[in-house]
């Protein structure tokens, strides 16, 4: 009897088989995905994200955008907040850094997961790590090594963002300002506004009391003066009608 090994003994029919990253076809109205790389690779960790993004750059149309993960979405996110930013790229052009590991020397290739451009021509690369992965001497290295050999014509510059700074509430409150800032409503954001320098209250709830306009305006006006730095309120606890609020 033959004891050599099988490799069809170790078959596992709960494995998931690895596939091709999925394509998406054109979608009226929507500007396609430029990126140099296609995250949307099936995976037991990462949650995979697909927006349609409007940036200035966009002039109004809405863009792809695809993300490795809640993370990289988040910083997305963060950045569409600021009224500086003219553009948004993601997945950049590789380029390859020079890695050591004890004698051996290799060149492997690199990816950025986003670059911001803001209205004076500013370009800031992001790489998006966790927190574990960043305490490692190996990483930080690896981060020397990107910095080093970044093309100047990438990027004037380049920021490392600690994943677990995005914290599942602060995720949330990200969400919902991206989700209300697409429906604009300048009225009510300005009503809000005269209130809430006008008159005494403690949570979101108050405030909207103090407003002559039904809740299902009010709160996302209040979201909105929040996300633009109008209101202040604890972003790392899911904003709700019990937050305090105040003026900053």
């Amino acid at each position: 009897m033959s004891t050599q090994w099988d490799p069809d003994d170790a078959y596992d029919p709960h494995r998931l088989e690895k596939q091709e990253a999925l394509k998406l076809p054109p979608i009226h109205g929507v500007l396609p995905y430029d990126g140099a790389r296609n995250p949307l690779t099936r995976s037991n960790t990462a949650h995979r994200i697909i927006a349609p993004l409007v940036t200035p750059a966009t002039k109004g149309m809405p863009k792809a955008y695809y993300f490795d993960g809640e993370a990289e979405w988040s910083v997305a996110l963060e950045a569409l907040l600021s009224p500086d930013l003219y553009a948004l790229d993601v997945q950049l052009p590789f380029f390859r850094f020079k890695s050591s590991k004890g004698t051996k020397v290799t060149f492997p290739k690199h990816y950025f997961d986003l670059r911001i451009t803001l209205r004076n021509g500013f370009r800031l690369a992001i790489y998006v790590k966790n927190g574990s992965s960043l305490s490692r001497r190996e990483t930080q290295d690896e981060i020397s090594a990107i910095e080093k050999a970044m093309p100047e014509d990438l990027a004037d510059e380049m920021i490392v963002v600690n994943a677990d700074d995005y914290t599942r509430p602060f995720r949330i409150n990200l969400y919902q300002f991206w989700i209300v800032g697409e429906d604009r409503d300048v009225e009510a954001d300005e009503h809000v506004e005269e209130r809430a320098r006008s008159t005494s209250y403690w949570s979101v709830q108050d405030l909207i009391s103090k407003c002559d306009l039904p809740s299902n305006r009010a709160f996302p006006a209040i979201q909105r003066l929040i996300a633009r730095r109008v209101l202040g309120a604890d972003w790392y606890s899911v904003i709700s009608l019990q937050s305090r609020v105040w003026v900053n």
